[in-house]
């Protein structure tokens, strides 16, 4: 058994099923040793879809997304991509192979310090240092993604470790190696988190990224059914203002007590400040990092009542269970419940009578065709990637499963997460939401969703420009200050059907219909390339 085998050996320890890679010289040996196994390898044409693709197969079953790509270049290539899953709070791992430890600093192929350049964008960057050390690496770097805030974990793994001997077949992790690893916080810190919520007149619970997944929204809804408290779950780039929150902001800033569940208090809360929230409103946090904990105290100074080690998982359950202990009452704030889900729920009625230019739709009327899609099936997906089209996808569309471009703010993912929620959730609508400059980045993996057969809705806004840069130039230096945001009324449509796609070209609102049938039925890869005005977000004050 070789180093390549051991590294397989504990994949299989660990559950993994899929695999997410580009082929390179350095993992070579890793491919020779999975051919033995049952293991699947969904080959990409970029790195970084490598990545994202483990990404939305992570938010999408609750499981680690792994990621192989080879060593040098293809590293350099699949980092970017770490930053969208890390924001997401993602359990992702990616190996890299490595150049040969024992050519270090002797000038080896594609040599580079990865884990250096990996560092800063994940939890832990870890290259192991001998063949033994292969499989209880990865059983780390799974148990480290997992645990505390969900994340990334990089495992860089030199060749000539992966070609090597491995000294005993015996000497493999144990499945509790690759478990979570707990943090809890203790049966007083969570009584009293219960009083302040309970004497508070309009408290607010809010969670991140890691609860957006469909299974984890259902754990909130128990959450807010126990207490009778609103619960919030962010996971947008543009945070507060996030669309599909609607007049949320309005509501937010009457806030008398707000708890930070695993939340960071980061820039999608304006950082705790006035007016985003009351001067006097208090905060009570729960969370699984120190650092976090630290930089909301620096913010929040004295109007951070409480806070204390605990990871979401055990907090949520440690909250129910102790408010049915106690006998929480949950109907006190029924009337606050009821007028934060109205400003949540609230859009402006005007955009069904929007009236744009020939030959263009309004994206809210064409969203209203596409919902229809969504509501066809109860376990639907939905992708939104994008700027200012991906927020009238998030005003306007609901599906059972929602995966965004998230906090990190990227753009580009949309092909690779359409391709992994098509392997994950086979036979169930797919809509993808993104804009014409997004499609760019990735558009290749049209390729890699028609080799393996995985069929999704495209949508394409085509407005022939880098729609969010277009309004903040607009905005902040108007019309004769545009520069750098034009793009071509590109045929998207034909570049789909040159991958082997299905491609329809919709200008006019009845069209979309019949096309996005055509498209169903096609069972490919299909793109819609609508062509849409430039509009600026939606805005939701009342």
């Amino acid at each position: 058994m070789l180093g390549a085998n051991a590294l397989v050996a504990a994949l299989k320890l660990a559950k993994v099923k899929t695999i997410f890679t580009l082929s390179g010289n350095h993992i070579m040996p890793i491919f020779d040793a999975i051919l033995d196994s049952d293991i699947k390898l969904i080959h990409t044409r970029h790195e970084a879809a490598a990545v994202h693709m483990a990404d939305a197969y992570a938010r999408l079953t609750g499981e680690v997304g792994i990621a192989l790509v080879t060593g040098g270049p293809g590293h350099a290539n699949a980092v970017a991509a770490l930053y969208t899953a890390q924001m997401a709070e993602a359990p992702v791992v990616l190996i890299s192979g490595h150049a040969p430890l024992a050519q270090l600093g002797a000038g080896a192929f594609q040599e580079m310090a990865q884990a250096d350049l990996a560092s800063p964008l994940v939890k832990a960057a870890l290259t192991s240092n001998s063949i033994e050390a292969i499989p209880f690496d990865l059983a780390k770097a799974i148990s480290l993604a997992k645990s505390g805030r969900p994340g990334t974990v990089h495992l860089s793994l030199p060749s000539d470790l992966l070609e090597g001997p491995y000294p005993s077949t015996k000497n493999l992790p144990t499945e509790q190696a690759f478990a979570v690893k707990e943090i809890s916080a203790s049966r007083e810190v969570i009584e009293t988190i219960l009083q302040a919520l309970q004497v508070a007149q309009r408290p607010i619970i809010l969670t991140g990224p890691q609860m957006q997944s469909q299974a984890r929204r259902k754990q909130l809804a128990a959450l807010e059914q126990t207490l009778g408290i609103p619960v919030v779950g962010m996971e947008s780039p543009r945070g507060i203002n996030d669309p599909c929150l609607g007049a949320f902001p309005e509501v937010l800033a009457q806030s008398d007590c707000v708890l930070l569940l695993a939340k960071k208090l980061d820039f999608t809360l304006k950082f705790g400040q006035f007016p985003s929230f009351a001067k006097d409103c208090q905060f009570l946090q729960l969370d699984p990092e120190a650092a976090e904990i630290q930089r909301a105290s620096v913010s929040l100074d004295k109007r951070l009542q409480l806070s204390a080690l605990g990871d979401v998982q055990s907090s949520i359950a440690l909250l129910m269970k102790s408010a049915l202990d106690t006998k929480f009452i949950s109907g006190s704030h029924q009337a606050w419940s009821q007028e934060v889900k109205a400003a949540i729920n609230y859009r402006p009625n005007d955009w069904q009578s929007a009236t744009v230019e020939p030959d263009r739709v309004h994206p809210a009327q064409a969203f209203a065709v596409l919902q229809t899609i969504l509501d066809s099936h109860p376990d639907s997906v939905l992708i939104s990637d994008g700027g200012e089209i991906g927020q009238w996808a998030q005003a306007c569309l609901q599906a059972p499963n929602r995966i965004i471009n998230g906090v990190a703010g990227a753009i580009g993912s949309g092909p690779p997460f359409a391709s992994a929620a098509s392997l994950v959730k086979p036979n169930v609508p797919i809509v993808t939401v993104m804009g014409d400059g997004s499609f760019g980045f990735h558009c290749a993996e049209i390729d890699t969703a028609v080799r393996y057969k995985l069929p999704f809705l495209l949508v394409i806004g085509n407005d022939a420009c880098w729609n969010a840069e277009h309004q903040i130039q607009l905005r902040d230096y108007g019309q004769k200050r545009l520069i750098g945001c034009d793009l071509l009324p590109t045929r998207y449509d034909k570049v789909c059907e040159g991958f082997g796609g299905h491609g329809e070209l919709v200008t006019e609102l009845g069209a979309l219909l019949p096309a996005t049938k055509r498209a169903l039925a096609s069972n490919l890869p299909a793109c819609i390339n609508l062509m849409i005005p430039s509009l600026a977000a939606p805005k939701m004050q009342r």
